[in-house]
């Protein structure tokens, strides 16, 4: 028979970054860094895909890791990736993955994944509002123009 020595709970806070709404990319990296990068399991020799879920006022009311893969990729399925959004009654979400290279900008598998996930959420009703490249800067898929989310 198994004891149950101690259960602890850990709550990891983002207040700071919810005071506000998140205004663009460079907000997200800040949080990437915040949350993602600072998470027990990150690896940043590895590429990691995260969800922020957001209320009706775009403000974070969470995140999770959905995804952690390998230097110079990572899989992910819109299943592991709304799932978090859909128990926490969000709104809208935005993604962000790191490239442990560096080089943030979108290979063709991200574009591709970045319309996949926003044709599941317009399908689900929550609207994917952005997918943030993290590297030595930022890449912003929506400001770039490289894929349509309307």
């Amino acid at each position: 028979m198994y004891k149950i020595e101690e259960i602890k709970v850990v709550s990891l806070s983002v207040r700071e970054f919810t005071e506000n709404r998140l205004s663009g990319p460079a907000e997200v990296a800040a949080l990437w860094r915040e949350t993602v990068a600072q998470a027990k399991q990150y690896d940043p020799e590895k590429e990691h895909f995260a969800t922020y879920i957001l209320n009706a006022r775009n403000r974070v009311k969470s995140w999770q890791i959905v995804g952690q893969g390998i230097a110079d990729a990572c899989l992910i399925h819109p299943r592991e990736v709304f799932r978090p959004a859909i128990v926490a009654a969000g709104s809208a979400l935005i993604v962000a993955h790191n490239h442990p290279s560096g080089d943030t900008r979108p290979s063709p598998e991200d574009l591709r994944v970045t319309r996949q996930l926003i044709e599941t959420g317009k399908i689900i009703g929550i609207q994917v509002l952005d997918h943030v490249i993290i590297g030595d800067t930022f890449y912003s898929i929506r400001e770039a123009g490289s894929v349509s989310f309307e």
